[in-house]
């Protein structure tokens, strides 16, 4: 695969560049084996609909092809399961989960990952925090009946967040 060069200018970064070393989609570390891709999460609706709206330039325009993105402000109804399940990003940085490099936080290192940035440190440091997710998996098989949608839907749309289908639970 030949390298490509990725340059940011959005809200958040301005001039930020990355290099693509793997192919979209493709090559991902053994133990990272996520359940939708990003194209796939905006369409469920995620993040009320607010994470991804001033950086489409950066990402496919496939993956907002029916995705569910606010117009103005936060809209929680566009979640799949209608709830809010996000911390604000000023939690984030308190708790030291925000890489410099991607200031929006686990989906943006997701989304970057997914078309084939790769940094080693940071990928596994991410890669943990996302196996650590599947507590609420065993929370959710533990009590909920399989396939009741209505139970947890917090727990299932912080799931969805974390590109588990808690859909199939």
């Amino acid at each position: 695969m030949k390298k490509k060069s990725v340059t940011v200018n959005d809200k958040m970064q301005r001039g930020y560049r990355y290099t693509l070393v793997e192919p979209a989609g493709r090559n991902f570390a053994p133990e990272f084996q996520p359940e939708l891709t990003p194209a796939q999460m905006l369409k469920l609706g995620v993040f009320c609909g607010k994470y991804m709206t001033d950086c489409r330039r950066e990402f496919p325009r496939s993956w907002f092809l029916g995705a569910r993105l606010a117009e103005d402000k936060r809209d929680c109804s566009l979640n799949y399961f209608g709830v809010d399940a996000s911390q604000k990003l000023a939690v984030w940085r308190r708790n030291g989960w925000i890489y410099r490099d991607d200031p929006r936080g686990w989906f943006q290192w997701y989304c970057r990952y997914y078309m084939g940035r790769r940094i080693p440190a940071e990928d596994a440091r991410q890669i943990g925090r996302w196996k650590a997710m599947r507590r609420h998996v065993r929370q959710i098989e533990r009590h909920c009946e399989p396939g009741d949608l209505g139970c947890r839907p917090r727990q299932r749309q912080a799931l969805l967040h974390w590109a588990y289908d808690s859909r199939k639970i």
